[in-house]
This record gives structure tokens, sequence and C-alpha cells, in this order.
């Protein structure tokens, strides 16, 4: 009976350890999804466009399959790929999230340059309107999904390397796997509600009981507009923030500290002249400086990837002649 009772005893002790551990991997999780900030906004932003023009009823079913892409770019690439970087080259995840950040500082910039360059728009707004029907849907959906794909990877680097370095394999996989299922919900979650709220609008508006209900619903489809363009804001100036915070901060792991260490003695000095809101102007002065960099860095880098890397991949691309 005593032994028994010493066995319950041990399976409540591994109970409560294990409990620990779940309650760690989640707060971890939570904690690292943060980290990942600029990226997660900018396809919060970005990812509205892709069923712009469909028939209302189709536009859910769109989300729907694109955040199950999302899922599968996660959890079935680029799961196994972060455990397998963990494992074997934890030195190669500071530079892979140096080259997400200067994609990162690329997409924003080149947003940037589009918006006081709009002719440049042109040729692939006449090409969007030549597919029609399903073909256009199915080209959308395989194009959000490859766009998907490479903020996720970003995203799940960042994640990674906000984990503590202690982690069991076990617990970095069961964090990944939280951080990007609850990213993965809440992009796209809040994405279903953006691309149905001008339709929620126009339902209040011509169905509303009450007069308010009624000028609340045409302040929803007057005020989407001025949001989706919001969103663009938030997410270019997010991701060359992020973008350039994460280059800065992989070149101090690789030895460069004197970039980050005189941005962060800067923020201090303008901290403490300012005297009030210390930490909340030194971390301004610090993300608008980190921001400037990447922007700059960003412009530097479109030449080289529309005239150098991008010929690259059309090589790659090209169907064999027969």
């Amino acid at each position: 009976m005593s032994g028994l009772l010493a066995l319950l005893d041990d399976v409540a002790a591994i109970a409560k350890v294990a409990a620990a551990s779940v309650d760690d991997v989640v707060g971890q999780a939570v904690k690292a999804s943060s980290k990942a900030a600029g990226a997660v906004i900018d396809d919060t932003a970005v990812t509205p466009k892709y069923v712009h023009g469909f028939e209302a009823k189709r536009e859910l079913p769109i989300v729907f399959r694109i955040a199950r892409g999302s899922v599968f770019n996660k959890l079935v690439i680029l799961l196994p790929i972060a455990l397998l970087l963990s494992a074997f080259a934890p030195w190669a995840i500071a530079p892979l999230l140096m080259i997400g950040g200067a994609y990162l500082c690329f997409e924003g910039a080149e947003k940037v340059w589009h918006l006081l360059n709009p002719a440049d728009d042109h040729e692939e707004d006449l090409y969007q309107e030549k597919l029609i029907g399903a073909h256009l849907e199915e080209a959308k959906v395989k194009g959000a999904i490859k766009t998907d794909f490479i903020l996720s990877a970003e995203i799940m680097t960042i994640i990674l390397s906000a984990l503590p370095a202690h982690y069991p394999i076990w617990m970095e996989a069961l964090s990944l796997a939280i951080a990007g299922l609850l990213i993965t919900v809440g992009v796209y979650g809040a994405v279903a509600l953006i691309v149905k709220a001008d339709d929620v609008g126009l339902a209040m508006a011509a169905k509303g009981r009450l007069s308010a209900t009624r000028k609340l619903g045409e302040w929803i489809v007057k005020g989407m507009p001025y949001l989706m363009k919001l969103l663009v804001i938030v997410g270019t100036a997010a991701m060359i923030w992020v973008g350039g915070s994460i280059i800065l901060h992989g070149a101090y792991e690789l030895g460069f500290k004197a970039p980050y260490e005189t941005i962060h003695h800067i923020a201090e000095i303008v901290a403490h002249v300012v005297g009030q809101a210390q930490g909340f102007v030194a971390w301004f002065v610090t993300a608008f400086i980190d921001g400037i960099i990447g922007l700059i860095l960003g412009l530097l880098l479109i030449p080289v990837a529309t005239r150098v890397i991008a010929p690259i991949m059309g090589l790659f691309g090209k169907p064999a002649s027969h």
C-alpha cells in the first residue's frame, strides 16, 4: 500500500512539473509572438488585398484557404526546419534573422518607393485585371500563401530566437507550434473582420432599426478605406523598424557592436535630456533610428533585388524549352 501511495505521489509530482512546463511553454509562446510584431502587423495589412474585388460570399472562404495554407507553412514546413536549426546549427539563426530583416527592410522600402512612384504599379494592375473567375481566385490564394511563407519564415525565426536556450526540443516545438497558431488565428481573424466590416456596415446602414445604428453603419463603410490605408502605413513602418532592429541586433551578436551601442547611447542621452517618460523616449528614439537605418538599407536593396536577384530567380523559374 505504501508503495502504491509513493507511486501516486511520484505521478502527481510529474503531473505538476508537466503542468508547470505547459504553462511556461504557453507563456514563452505568447512572449515570443510579441517579438514578431512587425511581420505580424504587415501580414495583417497585406492579406486583405488578396480578397479585394471578389463577391462578398467568396471573401471568407478565400481568407480561410489562405489561413489554412499559413498553418501548413508554419507547422509542416517551417517548424521542422526551425528545430533542425536549433539542434544542429544555432549559429545560423542570427544570420538568417538578418537576411529576414533585410527582406523586411526591402519590402517596406519598396512600398515607400511605389507610394512615391505609383506609375510603377500599372503593369501589375493590368495583369491582374486580365485574370477572371476561378483562375483569379486560385492565383490570388497561391500568391497570398507564397507571401505568407516568407513572412511566416521570419516570424518563426524571430520566435525561435526569443525562446530560452535551455529549452528541450519538445518544449521548443510546442512553443513554436502554439505561437504559430496564435499568430495565424490573430492575423486571419483580424483579416476576416476587416474584409467583412464594410458588409456589416452596409447591413447596419440599410436595416438598422435605430438611427444611431444606421449612422454607425455609414461611418463604418466610409471609414474602411481610411482604415485600410492606415493599416498599410502602420504595416510598412513596422516592417522597416523591425527589419532595421533585427539587422542591428544581429550585427551586435556577430561582434559588430558599435552601431547598436551607439544608437542606445544616443537614446539614453535624449531620454535624460527630456526627463519625462524616459523609458518610452529611449524606446522611441531607438525605434526611430532603427527605422531610418532600415529604410536606407531597404532603398539600397531595391536595385539589388530588381536588377540582380530577380533576373537570377527568373532564370530558375523559366520552363525548360522543348
